[in-house]
């Protein structure tokens, strides 16, 4: 039977492992042999010690770059931190292009502030939550604009992550997607 909800948000407080939970989904569903069925980026912090001094970006299919970083002077600034809207509008936005892509899914880490800075980036994501495409996508816990409109959406299925319920969540959400996927995806269906 398939499941009715193949649009997924994942929320929670920072540190609760929202990415690692991401890349575990991503590994459950194993896409060989067509690793372009699956199309999205993921962040990660870039530490220097035991210091943080940024986020960066990593695409499925490999490119990666920084989003943010206490290097970046700019007009667009979360905290200490200056956001490369440019570079990440040239190099990650055209994955998400629901248009030009055949991907099955989508997998967004993350929609935040930092990200919304873009507005290609809230464009592309208000295309893909009107249109069929299934996603995988974690958001900010608190914020406002694209962020609230987005955990609000009547077709999204929202799990709010945390450590203690990680696991479950993780194969709740694999489960979800693996009935959602068409037969032809390249995603394992075992």
């Amino acid at each position: 039977m398939k499941s009715k909800f193949a649009k997924i948000l994942l929320t929670g407080s920072p540190g609760c492992g929202k990415t690692t939970a991401v890349m575990k989904i991503i590994a459950n569903l194993n896409p060989n042999p067509n690793p372009n069925r699956i199309a999205g980026f993921y962040t990660q912090e870039i530490r220097e010690g035991n210091t943080r001094k940024g986020f960066s970006w990593t695409r499925l299919d490999g490119p990666d770059g920084i989003l943010a970083h206490t290097d970046i002077k700019g007009p667009f600034k979360v905290g200490k931190y200056g956001i490369d809207v440019i570079g990440f509008e040239k190099s990650v936005v055209p994955v998400l292009d629901i248009e030009r892509s055949d991907a099955d899914l989508f997998i967004i880490d993350e929609i935040g502030k930092m990200e919304c800075f873009s507005k290609k980036f809230v464009t592309a994501i208000r295309l893909l939550f009107s249109s069929g495409k299934p996603f995988l996508a974690t958001v900010a816990k608190k914020g406002k604009g694209l962020i609230s409109e987005i955990k609000n959406h009547p077709d999204i299925k929202l799990f709010n992550l945390t450590t203690q319920n990680r696991d479950i969540i993780i194969t709740e959400i694999s489960q979800i997607l693996e009935d959602t996927k068409p037969a032809d995806s390249g995603i394992k269906n075992e």
